[in-house]
């Protein structure tokens, strides 16, 4: 597994949202970026991490964040997911792993005794220069948007 960290610059990367649009980093070139890497869509937290960020938009936009989400699932079940939950940000389909790899969010886990390989939830905050200034690891479904509005106003 890949260890990025605090102050390299995010890995260039490019693929495709829930409304079949090609994303990039270069897409948020002089932008601050929350890159959220999530499990799996309509499960129990990553729903609750999604709405979080949706129902804190206007405070993200105000402080110049923009979000993007990717995991592993399909852009049809990308789309039933935004649209279920009125999701107002991209959500990358990376289904070969290609983007999950280039940030080394991919590994062992372990769940109710059982160990497997899946995305480990984590939030990477890009600076504009394209630089990390901010690995969040386990971040709070429930309250990530405080988690990533305190580290970039520090």
């Amino acid at each position: 597994m890949k260890h990025l960290k605090i102050g390299d610059q995010a890995p260039n990367f490019s693929g495709i949202d829930q409304n079949d649009q090609l994303i990039t980093l270069m897409d948020f070139k002089g932008k601050k970026l929350a890159i959220y890497f999530y499990p799996k869509d309509n499960t129990p937290g990553c729903t609750v991490q999604a709405c979080n960020l949706r129902d804190n938009e206007e405070g993200l936009e105000k402080a110049g964040i923009k979000i993007l989400g990717i995991s592993a699932d399909s852009i049809v079940s990308h789309q039933k997911f935004a649209d279920k939950f009125s999701l107002p940000f991209p959500l990358i389909a990376d289904e070969d792993k290609t983007i999950i790899n280039l940030f080394g969010v991919w590994g062992p886990k372990k769940f109710m005794g059982k160990e497997y390989d899946g995305i480990h939830r984590t939030t990477f905050l890009i600076n504009e220069k394209q630089q990390i200034i901010s690995i969040i690891e386990k971040p709070k479904t429930k309250d990530h948007t405080t988690e990533i509005l305190e580290i970039f106003n520090k």
